[in-house]
């Protein structure tokens, strides 16, 4: 990605500790998020942050990271039934999270960085796509199609607009707060 002032923005911390930062970033997230909302973690917004900072595999790692807390938390405090079939819709969940990673990180490639709060946009778009057209395409061996009603993908998305808007808040205080010598910020 081209280094330009609002790039910087996004890494509020030094280049080297961009994964430890984003992976304790999204994995305190997605533990709030699981927490409050269950099964509406807002994984489409967390592989936009993953993507817009890191490289892919990183990324990757961090989102994975972020989807096995959610898990865990799921089953050993929420207590999400242990049979095959949440086993299996954890399994789809993890892998739509990575698939948004993925496709965030390609067009994140792909877009110019001089207009970052509507590339964000069009990625965050492309990720909850990604997303829920995943889990939509398993719901013939899975079941559970009515979720996809227009008012809970509405409702859902605009979920992870707010996330969106969240984290790149904090990622914008941490940068206040702990800022970062600006010629280092930039070397990748």
């Amino acid at each position: 990605m081209p280094p330009s002032v609002d790039h910087v923005r996004l890494r509020p911390v030094a280049p080297r500790h961009a994964a430890a930062f984003y992976f304790a970033l999204l994995t305190t997230s997605c533990a709030l998020a699981s927490f409050a909302l269950a099964c509406a973690t807002p994984f489409a917004a967390f592989a936009v942050i993953a993507a817009a900072t890191l490289a892919l595999r990183p990324a990757l790692l961090v989102v994975a990271g972020a989807w096995l807390v959610n898990q865990t938390i799921g089953f050993a405090a929420l207590h999400y039934p242990v049979d095959a079939a949440t086993l299996a819709w954890g399994v789809a969940i993890g892998a739509a999270a990575l698939g948004a990673t993925a496709a965030s990180s390609a067009l994140l490639r792909a877009l110019p960085w001089n207009r970052m709060p509507l590339v964000l946009a069009l990625t965050l778009v492309c990720a909850f796509g990604a997303y829920e057209f995943a889990l939509f395409a398993v719901t013939p061996v899975l079941g559970g199609a009515s979720a996809f009603t227009t008012a809970i993908v509405t409702r859902l998305g605009l979920l992870n607009v707010a996330w969106l808007l969240g984290l790149l808040a904090a990622c914008e205080i941490v940068r206040l707060i702990a800022p970062v010598r600006r010629g280092h910020a930039l070397a990748q």
